[in-house]
Parts: C-alpha cells; sequence; structure tokens
C-alpha cells in the first residue's frame, strides 16, 4: 500500500445536493478539472458496489488526455464512497454533515510517478472546482 494523502474542503450546500452534484456524471463533466485549460468532455458512472466508472480527461488545446475510472468497492449515500482505481490504488470519499454545509474528505493511495505535493495539489485542486460548481449552481 503507497503513501495515502488527504484533500478536504467545506462545501455550503445540503449533503443530498453535494452527494448529486459529486456523482452524476452532467455535474461531473462541468467540475472535474484542475484548471481551466482542462476540462472533462464524457464522464460515466455506475453508482453502485461492482459498479464502475470513467471520467475522460483532456487539455482543451488537444495536446494530452486520459482515462480516469475504477471500479466501486462500497457506497453509503450521502456518506461514503470507496473505490479502486485502475491501477489498483484505493480511494475513499467521505461526506459528513456540518451544520447548512458538507465537508467532503478525499483519501487517496499516491500514485509512484509524480511528486506527493503535486498529486496533492491537483486532487486538492480538482475538489476546488466541486466546491465552486456545486455553490454556484
Amino acid at each position: 500500500m503507497g503513501t495515502k494523502i488527504t484533500v478536504e474542503t467545506i462545501v455550503n450546500a445540503p449533503v443530498e445536493k453535494v452527494w448529486k452534484y459529486f456523482t452524476e456524471p452532467e455535474h461531473i463533466e462541468k467540475w472535474n478539472n484542475a484548471s481551466d485549460d482542462w476540462h472533462t468532455p464524457h464522464a460515466e458512472n455506475d453508482l453502485k458496489v461492482g459498479g464502475k466508472f470513467t471520467s475522460r480527461m483532456e487539455a482543451k488545446d488537444g495536446s494530452f488526455g486520459f482515462d480516469f475510472g475504477g471500479v466501486y468497492d462500497e457506497i453509503k449515500e450521502n456518506e461514503l464512497i470507496a473505490y479502486t482505481l485502475g491501477d489498483g490504488r484505493k480511494v475513499e470519499i467521505k461526506f459528513s454533515v456540518e451544520g447548512s454545509s458538507t465537508k467532503v474528505v478525499e483519501i487517496f493511495e499516491a500514485e509512484g510517478t509524480n511528486p506527493i505535493e503535486m498529486q496533492k495539489g491537483g486532487w486538492q485542486a480538482i475538489l476546488n472546482s466541486f466546491k465552486k460548481h456545486t455553490e454556484t449552481n
């Protein structure tokens, strides 16, 4: 098992909305990017244990792209999503109600190619994009 990295945010929205925006492909396509020069033109999500998900992440200029996906290991609606990525790394996402807001905590196993801080920064940037999309739509 690799190094575990944690990123988190507080979304100023009820957990039901946060869950919906986090899991529905039409929303994933709007927030799943670490910077404005990237986008997710296509996402699929079969939100059930054993179900698969995939997001096509691409640079807007077409210079680079990749598929990000995996299989769900555990789902507790409005509370927990756990999955295994295509390369075998584990990810756990916890949703917790904090008053009228929702705390989202992602814990993921680092991959061995990029520096830990770079991975943490990228995942945090995507989570920040999720927060912005959810709060403004």
